[in-house]
């Protein structure tokens, strides 16, 4: 007991300051990074044992006060993620794939939504709630992908269509759920009727539009500011400077600093073939800032929600039901499209794991005005759906990243086969 004790007071003497937890994180996620790909797993998921480890649910060396102060940094690893997503949208790629990835994007994206809803219901959840499920379900990792890709510094098609349909699949979540949102919000017995439906639906669509400005003008003004550039140091100052402003100015007009940078970074990889060196001279900075945002993912889980037989039972429902979507709409859209046998057999895989788009959008059912007119089982309802949600986010954070590894390993070697 009296060395727990000394090591706790070691703990709070340092742990109050974020650089204390940014370096114990880093040097933690090295560690059990390196000891889990021996175990032929992804670092990823080594990352977010490391955070797990060190946030409250046990030793609490990452503390909750810390997760303002950190936040910058998951935005900022999101922003590069998103750009990185984007500069795959190459118009020579889009011409030769473009058919192919729409449709098997709306094909898991349709499928996952309706398999969990229907399943959902089937279990005894009320319809609404049940549909926003299914909506919440369809979102991806984008930034587990980005990971275990430039990891395995893998490329070619099956890359192609991962990247592809992993971006458009968020921006269509986004809009899935606005109109999903509003019909939900129609068959609540509340007071909703204050709220017009059509308001929900303008309001997804203005954020994708607002987004998709907002990251074609990044995109033009990088160009503009660099392309006669010939100094890797100015260029990277330049580059990381946009990033950085298109990111604050996303989020400051609560709009997806997501979709906003995959539009910049596709606008600025359409613009010029030269715009290839910006994303050379920007890949050495992003592993440790890869790291830290999985990290710091880790410590946001929360293990406790398993205990509720409730939550663990729809949460088991809901992941299962997702990944029969995403799987086998993956292997349906890819049959429609004609795609290849090793993205018919292995892309579904690849769309698993979950995060912060699908935390994002059940929060944004907890602070709607539609909740506060619930009843008080209603709103005990809205904290089952987030706990639901987290619980999902635990599981396929910690096992997503598997199936995605083995999904790009096995869908780049029968390529080269």
């Amino acid at each position: 007991m009296e060395i727990l004790e000394s090591l706790a007071g070691i703990r709070d003497t340092f742990n109050h300051h974020s650089i204390f937890a940014v370096g114990v994180m880093l040097l933690a996620g090295y560690l059990l990074g390196k000891l889990v790909s021996r175990l032929k797993l992804p670092e990823i998921t080594g990352y977010i044992i490391a955070g797990l480890l060190m946030g409250d649910a046990f030793t609490g060396i990452v503390h909750t006060q810390m997760g303002e102060s950190l936040k910058v940094i998951t935005e900022v690893a999101l922003g590069l993620i998103a750009i990185t997503i984007g500069s795959e949208f190459y118009l020579t790629k889009l011409r030769r794939l473009g058919k192919a990835i729409i449709i098997i994007t709306l094909s898991q994206l349709f499928l996952t939504f309706a398999l969990v809803a229907a399943g959902l219901f089937l279990l005894g959840m009320s319809l609404p709630f049940a549909l926003l499920l299914g909506a919440i379900a369809s979102a991806t990792a984008p930034a587990a992908t980005v990971a275990i890709v430039q990891s395995l510094r893998a490329r070619g098609r099956f890359i192609d269509y991962l990247y592809g349909v992993v971006a458009l699949d968020d921006a269509g979540c986004v809009v899935l759920f606005g109109i999903i949102f509003a019909v939900a919000s129609s068959l609540f017995q509340t007071g909703a009727e204050e709220i017009s439906r059509l308001s929900m639906v303008f309001h997804a669509f203005r954020e994708l539009g607002v987004s998709v400005l907002i990251g074609a003008i990044s995109g033009f003004l990088l160009h503009i500011f660099t392309i006669r550039k010939n100094n890797n140091n100015e260029i990277a100052i330049i580059s990381i400077g946009m990033i950085f402003a298109t990111i604050s100015i996303a989020i400051s007009l609560h709009v997806s600093p997501l979709i906003t940078n995959m539009v910049a970074g596709s606008i600025l990889i359409n613009m010029n073939p030269k715009n290839h060196r910006i994303f050379r001279i920007l890949e050495p900075i992003t592993p440790p800032l890869y790291a830290l945002f999985f990290i710091i993912a880790g410590t946001e889980l929360q293990p406790e929600v398993i205990i509720d037989p409730l939550i663990l039972g729809y949460g088991v429902a809901f992941i299962l039901l997702r990944m029969a979507g995403k799987y086998f709409g993956v292997s349906a859209g890819s049959a429609l499209s004609g795609s290849d046998r090793e993205t018919r057999k292995y892309l579904g895989f690849a769309m698993f794991p979950q995060a912060g788009v699908a935390i994002g959008l059940v929060l944004f059912i907890q602070a709607s005005p539609l909740t506060a007119l619930m009843d008080p089982a209603q709103k005990q309802m809205v904290v089952t759906l987030v706990n639901i949600v987290l619980f999902s986010v635990f599981v396929n954070e910690l096992v997503g990243p598997m199936f995605s590894k083995l999904a790009i390993i096995k869908g780049n070697r029968m390529e080269e086969s």
